[in-house]
């Protein structure tokens, strides 16, 4: 019972009960299942809250900690290893604060086969919120694999017209990384572990105290490195990512931004920056650059886009890059803007993909050049747009200006990096995403109406759509405005990792 009732089991596990009561309902029953499922992911968030009372912003290290023996044969000493510290926190939040928002937007946009959907829902919950609380590798790993599953099926059986090569091509990028990180694991685990009594070490604490070899370490960096990259995505890793966007249905867009990206900048924040310290010293200016690569090619590419989906996609590559410059800035500023810029992300881009569904539920396109003169006929819908546009450009006094600000602040100075033109290049993309998001903006929603507007009865958002987006625009200000606490959280922690680098 202690092991059920410890608060980050709970808040792991508990979208599984859920799960089994909706296993028990009949498929007709498609708004009790939504109510369950809405409401499960309610309470989770509920715990997630109850964690943050119990957690010591001051303290930079694991905290609430469950930690039980789990496999003990032959050797292998794995446990079950849920921990929270100040890197993750935020994170762990984001995933319970997106998953009900996520679940409420697909009340009429999914009709088909909701039992499943909101199963497969509800254990992707699981999988992610593990994947930031595990503090053993092959729990991490077990988490980590566990959401290609759901993932795989939201996509591939509610997505769109190409959904099932979207799925597969998800699928094989992220299963090919992860083979190289499994393998790098298992090495990492035998050649720390003690040889005269034959165990592995698995657990991260146990392996932050070993000495590796630094040769040794850059080819551990590069394994795991492959797994995170595909996952952020970086460049030029990224194809898989425009075409799960597409395809999958709207709450899938919305946690795949929010979210699963950020499993992959996590990883290099937990595991590359903290394991290999003197790899990542020597990687910072070649992940720096192929970060300012994906800045740039992620702005230029968005701008093309006559898809509005497909042009939040690819702005999710700049955006990524912005996160991952900032973390190989390896200084307090880049590394805290970087971990906020995540839930940034998350908030500004799963907002767009939120509106995007709202408006294609109703015209079935997402072509730019059909919209025109939105504004007069969906002024409400027309505000928490532009609102969460400029959110995503960066504009002062929202939360994307406090991440970009930051990082680009910390990647200036930065000695790892050893080069301002890294963060001067980089700035060139708050420019370009003011111009593709603008022109966006200006065609879809202002000047004279297009062929959508002429031929349909278009209506504003309804209550439901409302309380669904107004969190987030909540939040955008908040932070935006008043970043204070969050930045105090992630303090501590971020200092603690970076001391541990030899700069």
């Amino acid at each position: 019972m202690e092991f059920l009732l410890q608060p980050l089991t709970l808040l792991t596990f508990f979208p599984i009960l859920g799960v089994l009561v909706i296993l028990f309902l009949n498929s007709e029953m498609k708004n009790a299942i939504r109510w369950v499922a809405l409401a499960t992911s309610l309470i989770t968030f509920g715990i997630s809250l109850w964690m943050l009372t119990q957690f010591d912003a001051s303290n930079p290290d694991l905290q609430l900690e469950a930690k039980y023996p789990w496999i003990a044969v032959a050797g292998w000493n794995i446990y079950y290893y849920l921990a929270v510290d100040g890197l993750s926190v935020l994170l762990v939040l984001l995933t319970a604060f997106l998953t009900p928002i996520s679940i409420l937007s697909t009340w009429t946009a999914v009709e088909e086969r909701v039992k499943d959907f909101m199963i497969f829902f509800l254990l992707l919950e699981v999988g992610m919120t593990g994947v930031f609380l595990a503090q053993d590798l092959f729990l991490f790993y077990i988490f980590w694999e566990f959401t290609l599953v759901p993932m795989y099926f939201l996509i591939g059986l509610w997505g769109g017209p190409r959904r099932i090569y979207a799925a597969i091509k998800f699928f094989l990028y992220t299963m090919a990384g992860s083979i190289l990180m499994l393998v790098a694991i298992l090495f990492l685990g035998i050649q720390t572990g003690t040889f005269n009594v034959p165990t592995m070490l698995t657990r991260l604490p146990d392996l932050y105290a070993t000495t590796i070899s630094p040769q040794t370490q850059m080819w551990l960096f590069i394994a795991f490195a492959a797994a995170f990259a595909i996952k952020v995505p970086m460049w030029p890793l990224h194809s898989w990512l425009p075409d799960a966007h597409v395809e999958a249905p709207t709450a899938g867009s919305v946690i795949l931004a929010g979210v699963l990206l950020k499993m992959g900048t996590y990883g290099f924040l937990r595991f590359n920056i903290a394991l290999f310290p003197d790899a990542t010293v020597a990687a910072a200016p070649w992940i720096a650059l192929l970060a300012t690569i994906g800045i740039i090619y992620g702005a230029a590419v968005s701008y093309a886009q006559q898809d509005i989906k497909k042009l939040v996609a690819y702005s999710s590559v700049s955006h990524l890059g912005f996160v991952m410059l900032g973390l190989f800035a390896l200084n307090p500023q880049g590394v805290a803007g970087a971990i906020l810029q995540m839930v940034n992300h998350g908030l500004s881009t799963g907002a767009l993909f939120l509106l995007v569904g709202m408006v294609y539920e109703q015209t079935h396109t997402r072509e730019i050049k059909v919209y025109g003169g939105l504004w007069k006929i969906m002024p409400i819908f027309g505000t928490i747009m532009l609102i969460s546009s400029l959110s995503s450009m960066g504009l002062p006094g929202l939360n994307g200006f406090v991440g970009e600000f930051t990082i680009l602040l910390g990647a200036f100075g930065s000695k790892a990096i050893g080069n301002p033109w890294y963060a001067g290049i980089s700035a060139i993309g708050v420019i370009m995403a003011a111009v593709y998001i603008l022109y966006m903006f200006q065609k879809v929603f202002l000047g004279p109406a297009g062929e959508i507007t002429h031929h349909h009865e278009l209506k504003d958002l309804n209550w439901r759509e409302i309380v669904t987006a107004v969190p987030l625009v909540i939040f955008m200000f908040w932070i935006g405005l008043y970043p204070k606490p969050f930045f105090d959280i992630l303090a501590p922690a971020v200092e603690k990792l970076l001391s541990a680098l030899p700069l």
